[in-house]
């Protein structure tokens, strides 16, 4: 690759981050800002005075949001219900993704073939009799009803299957002269070579959980039990919606996934670009 042709593809990539970044930055800013402020003198990246050109930074946005919602409470539910559905899924696919990829059992490509036909159906089409499986199941207005109808996903087993075909089937059958069992080949062999692939899954599906609307929103009607969206949409009334206080919200809604994907960073990247690289 010359070195034109290089430096079109960094420009093309830091347009690219620019585009993804700049809202984030202008929420985080706009946070701080008064409310007659937000949308006054035009699109300002940081939170300045618009008569002085001065930083001018105000917490009172994060005290009113914390006042007027239970924003601990629904913190703590939408933590547990990310981070529990999260464990069931990463638990539950690897199992299923183990299984199709390397037990033989009757119809095994025809039932994983209806699995990923069934990725085609939209959630909305399936809702309405979820939601009357799950108040028959007594999980109506509960938060396990919002995790336990999530704790398998069609396209996680797909992503782990196909990361598991690629580990050398010769490391399982060391594994079983040694007298290790199918789930301990599973346990101890599987999973720890299988980390890149989980932490893409792990994630994605916490993000999931932690951003989902549509399923606590018909699900839960206790305000106790409400999650951050669900929150956040509080805000939004027939007299209009209070954006200063939103921003502020979502500023602290985002704070968890930033700090996941830091941590997780180096996993991701390695799951995302083996595939690229092998061979």
């Amino acid at each position: 690759m010359d070195r034109i042709s290089r430096i079109f593809i960094y420009l093309c990539l830091c347009a690219f981050v620019l585009v993804m970044v700049v809202p984030f930055i202008w929420m985080a800013s706009a946070s701080l800002r008064q409310p007659e402020d937000l949308y006054s003198h035009g699109v300002r990246l940081l939170p300045t005075d618009p008569e002085t050109g001065r930083l001018s930074v105000t917490l009172n946005n994060y005290r009113e949001v914390m006042a007027q919602l239970p924003f601990g409470r629904m913190f703590l539910n939408s933590l547990f219900v990310a981070i529990v559905a999260t464990l069931f899924n990463l638990f539950f696919n690897t199992l299923a993704a183990y299984a199709f990829a390397r037990i033989n059992f009757p119809f095994k490509e025809k039932i994983f073939g209806f699995m990923l036909a069934s990725l085609m159906i939209p959630f909305y089409v399936i809702m309405i009799p979820l939601v009357y499986i799950t108040k028959n199941l007594g999980m109506y207005d509960s938060l396990w009803g919002l995790i336990i109808p999530v704790c398998m996903s069609v396209y996680n087993v797909f992503l782990i299957r196909q990361f598991i075909i690629g580990i050398p089937i010769e490391l399982e059958e060391a594994a079983t002269l040694d007298g290790c069992s199918r789930f301990g080949i599973f346990w101890h062999v599987i999973i720890p070579l299988s980390k890149p692939v989980l932490a893409v899954v792990g994630i994605f599906t916490f993000m999931f959980n932690w951003n989902n609307f549509t399923w606590p929103l018909v699900l839960i009607t206790s305000q106790d039990k409400f999650t951050l969206p669900l929150g956040l949409g509080m805000l939004m009334t027939q007299s209009g919606s209070k954006y200063h206080l939103l921003l502020a919200g979502a500023t602290i809604t985002i704070i968890p996934m930033v700090i996941i994907f830091l941590i997780m960073q180096k996993y991701i990247i390695k799951g995302m670009t083996m595939g690229a690289v092998k061979g």
